[in-house]
């Protein structure tokens, strides 16, 4: 039987989510750093809507909200810019938060260099950052290969973050501009269509002109053939006759001579 991780992570969300409804005081702030560390667990945004977790940011404990809006929107850059207002973080929300944030920058560029990784991850060296990104890929979190040539990650498929409210009309605005961009290829496509269908309209009429124009000098070569073939014969026949005649001609004046030779 396949296991499909994104159904499993799907369960193991639910699940938080569930617990989320009726949590309280120290429950709820264990909750978040259980949430933060599970496995494939990677969306966060159904748990930042509930009201038992949104009231946090304006208690003694919004270091867990805001930690937990970080793994929702933010990257590990971030983290390191914004320590005071977060949780330390352990090995394993760490390397998810490092994930993420691979992830973020999958979605501005299909092919990302090594030096913007080790920069952005905060990792030292290649071979710790080519480990991390082969465990995300494992993850399932993006699909991709490393390009050791070219020292860059190639990535074919990344998973989707949550998106905050602010940035919807920034989605919203981007697939219009898609639409229309989608609309424009297809007038052009349309356009070379017809104009594909004319020129191959204007092809067959010059075919079908041609076509006609040499039925019309077979037919007059027939008839030019026919006419020369009816003067030849005619011309034959002409010339036997007058042959005939001659012979008759001179049957006569021997005929002649001879009767004049008797007398």
């Amino acid at each position: 039987m396949v296991v499909d991780k994104n159904q499993l992570a799907g369960t193991a969300l639910e699940q938080f989510v569930i617990l989320a409804k009726t949590v309280k005081g120290a429950a709820r702030t264990e909750l978040i750093k259980q949430v933060l560390e599970a496995p494939g667990v990677y969306v966060f945004g159904e748990l930042l809507d509930m009201a038992n977790i949104s009231e946090l940011a304006s208690t003694s404990e919004k270091k867990y909200f805001n930690t937990l809006e970080l793994f929702a929107y933010g990257t590990y850059k971030d983290y390191l810019e914004n320590k005071m207002n977060l949780l330390e973080l352990t090995p394993a929300q760490k390397k998810k938060l490092q994930h993420l944030t691979i992830v973020t920058l999958a979605t501005k560029s299909k092919c990302i260099p090594y030096n913007t990784l080790l920069i952005e991850l905060d990792i030292k060296n290649v071979r710790d950052l080519e480990d991390l990104i082969i465990e995300a890929i494992y993850a399932d979190i993006i699909h991709g290969k490393l390009d050791q040539k070219n020292s860059q990650l190639e990535v074919d498929y990344a998973i989707g973050r949550d998106i905050r409210a602010e940035d919807i009309n920034i989605i919203v605005n981007c697939l219009q501009q898609w639409c229309s961009a989608c609309d424009g290829v297809l007038s052009c496509v349309e356009a070379q269509i017809h104009r594909a269908n004319s020129e191959k309209n204007r092809a067959m009429q010059r075919k079908s002109d041609i076509e006609n124009e040499i039925v019309n000098i077979k037919k007059t070569l027939k008839t030019q053939l026919q006419e020369r073939s009816d003067g030849t014969d005619e011309a034959m026949a002409t010339d036997t006759r007058e042959a005939a005649s001659a012979g008759d001609k001179g049957k006569k004046s021997q005929k002649i001579k001879a009767l004049k030779i008797l007398r």
